[in-house]
């Protein structure tokens, strides 16, 4: 009966072992993304991975920055860009799909200061000694806000206080810490800190549309996949999310 025993777990733990190495590992999608949807893009990649084997890989940046990595063939499945101007050049260079590409949300820029500031409009910027911004050729928010400050003919006068970061984040991270007096950032950075003052919201036409499509890789070695993460990030539950951190949802 021993022998019966042992015969019987030793099949079992054959057919087991069997079992498991059939199994197919998670297929991993590597999504590049704006910083600034870096806090509703972890929500929704939890919700994602809870109801699909796939594992998310959010590489957060400045657009232009995974705009070049995409160009140089770094081995991305789907990109969220917050400036249409890398995205169209990559549309034209055939590496995004033009049947999977969209434009989904929309952002404004907001001025603020640490807190206590006694900074009350854009106008006041002139009086600061160190100002931060996005580096403009390649982080969107950057450049929107050096279109502005031109337009407002401010710019020659705060040229020499302004501090670039290499993204919108380090921009928020340098007013929290009070390492500048004021900065740049967008309205969906600015909503999720309590430890700046919010100054004012900069006017949308004096600066180019804060426009953020979304596309799928033309090299993607997971098609299927990213084309259904791609029509995920559209779905209402997705949408309810960016809303929620102050995205405005394209009709």
């Amino acid at each position: 009966m021993k022998i019966k025993s042992y015969l019987l777990c030793f099949v079992c733990f054959l057919f087991t072992l069997g079992c498991s190495s059939t199994e197919k590992p998670k297929v991993e999608l590597t999504i590049s993304a704006a910083a600034s949807l870096k806090d509703a893009l972890e929500e929704i990649e939890k919700q994602y991975e809870q109801q699909n084997e796939v594992n998310l890989l959010l590489n957060l940046a400045a657009s232009g920055t995974l705009g070049k990595q995409i160009e140089q063939g770094a081995p991305v499945d789907v990109f969220l860009s917050a400036d249409e101007e890398t995205f169209t050049n990559l549309v034209n260079k055939h590496l995004i799909h033009e049947d999977e590409a969209i434009n989904f949300l929309k952002n404004e820029l907001v001025l603020i200061a640490p807190k206590g500031s006694k900074l009350t409009s854009i106008e006041d910027v002139k009086t600061v000694d160190k100002i931060a911004l996005g580096i403009p050729e390649t982080v969107p928010a950057g450049r929107y806000a050096k279109e502005a400050l031109i337009n407002l003919e401010i710019w020659k006068q705060i040229e020499n206080s302004v501090i670039f970061a290499k993204d919108v984040r380090q921009v928020l991270s340098y007013v929290e810490t009070g390492n500048v007096s004021a900065g740049v950032v967008y309205k969906t950075d600015a909503y999720i800190s309590d430890k700046i003052k919010r100054i004012s919201t900069i006017d949308s036409s004096l600066h180019t549309p804060i426009v953020y499509p979304i596309g799928v890789i033309q090299t993607s070695k997971h098609k299927n996949e990213a084309i259904d993460f791609y029509h995920f990030l559209q779905d209402e539950n997705a949408m309810s999310i960016f809303e929620k951190f102050g995205f405005t949802v394209i009709d």
